[in-house]
């Protein structure tokens, strides 16, 4: 059974009583549904500094748009109650700067209390967004609070003084002097569109998160201009797939770590932080999902693990998403130029355990053959050097090599 929300019924009640427009919430596996999450940014762990009476600006890049809006707020690695005391969600402007901020609620409050492990949807705000767009969500924290964080959002957030209190409803920004590459508390965007057929979610660790993703070169970096390869397929989807067949993409990627949690080198910051243990948080309690991009182990061949214990994770978690209505591809384990000679014979395991019969030996619903895309055809076990970012991650061009090579109507349900 899932983990109850807090203050659910609470929120709820509320929602019903006061906007009657808004459809109930959609889970895994619903099709058609109003709500559907467009944007996430999985939390790894706190944050190592307290803010104190400030205020946040977060901006999330939206890979779908709609009428509505509704954001997540988590407290899950906190040891203490998070009280947000205000909260806006307006269209970002470009840096700081948002256009009509508006107030965001928690079961009818402007402020509400999160206990530790916690977390808790926004009420419905009504906000015209559309795809490839950002918007910036604003909270005020009165007291002192550790925020929970997504380490890396390969763009810059913004922060105002300890001390300067309210700023929420700036448009300007002007107040908002401090910039942070992490994203702090917020973990999932949904919008209102009945048009979506639901979202799509790339699961993973670094090579999902968007490691690599800023790099266009020797010498350059590109901050902010969200060219993972999970963006790009979002991008691909509006452009490519008919009018019915519009879906999202909510990116469940975090660096650093692994598919199985048996591996026994993973570092103290990537326990707890396996699939299996993430699922359902991270996956299943997002809205409207209908699929899953599963792009990991690459983590765990370099912690240690082995071939069979890397596919005993996979089988559960397969087994988890198709038993809750949501569609697996999975991608063999890319090249990784740090391999040893056995631990490439235990990925090479893995690949054939994949891509025999396109299926993963019937335990899922497609391959996505990432390897082939990536690969050297000199020296196969090593990266591509057009798309090598570090010997591990593609950097822009094979993050767009990697979404060019995924079939739209495979994933969307088109056909293949």
């Amino acid at each position: 059974m899932r983990r109850r929300r807090w203050a659910a019924v609470a929120a709820s009640a509320v929602v019903l009583a006061s906007a009657a427009f808004l459809a109930a919430p959609s889970h895994a596996g619903e099709r058609g549904t109003a709500w559907v999450t467009v944007w996430a940014q999985s939390q790894e762990r706190l944050a190592g500094r307290q803010l104190a009476n400030q205020s946040v600006r977060m901006i999330a890049h939206l890979s779908q748009g709609g009428h509505a809006v509704r954001f997540r707020v988590q407290n899950t690695f906190g040891t203490e109650p998070l009280r947000i005391d205000r909260a806006t969600v307006g269209v970002s402007a470009g840096g700081a700067e948002v256009v009509d901020p508006r107030p965001a609620t928690f079961a009818g409050n402007s402020a509400v209390t999160i206990p530790p492990g916690g977390d808790v949807w926004s009420d419905p705000v009504r906000l015209t967004t559309r795809p490839d767009s950002d918007i910036a969500i604003s909270l005020h924290v009165s007291g002192t609070a550790v925020p929970g964080q997504h380490n890396s959002a390969f763009r810059e957030n913004y922060l105002s003084p300890a001390g300067s209190g309210d700023v929420t409803s700036e448009r300007s920004g002007s107040s908002y002097t401090e910039k942070t590459t992490s994203t702090y508390f917020v973990s999932a965007v949904d919008v209102q569109n009945p048009k979506l057929r639901g979202t799509i979610v790339p699961f993973g660790s670094s090579v999902v998160d968007g490691t690599g993703s800023t790099d266009c070169g020797p010498g350059c970096t590109e901050l902010g201009t969200n060219r993972r390869w999970t963006d790009e397929l979002a991008r691909r989807i509006v452009r490519e797939a008919p009018a019915t067949r519009q879906y999202a993409v909510a990116n469940a990627g975090v660096a650093g770590t692994t598919s199985s949690a048996a591996c026994p080198s993973i570092p103290g910051g990537a326990r707890g932080l396996d699939a299996l243990a993430r699922l359902e948080r991270d996956v299943l309690e997002l809205h409207g999902v209908s699929a899953v991009i599963y792009y990991y182990g690459t983590n765990d061949l370099a912690f240690g693990c082995t071939d069979e214990q890397i596919l005993d994770s996979y089988r559960e978690v397969f087994r988890r998403l198709r038993a809750a209505g949501v569609k697996v591809y999975v991608t063999p384990i890319t090249p990784r130029a740090s391999y040893t000679e056995q631990q490439n014979r235990y990925r090479h395991e893995v690949g054939t355990f994949v891509k025999r019969w396109n299926n993963c030996t019937d335990t899922c619903d497609g391959v996505l053959d990432f390897d082939q895309v990536l690969k050297d055809p000199v020296q196969p076990n090593q990266l591509n050097p057009a798309y090598d970012s570090d010997g591990i991650h593609a950097n822009i061009a094979g993050q767009k090599a990697i979404a060019d090579f995924i079939s739209i109507p495979l994933i969307t349900g088109g056909g293949r």
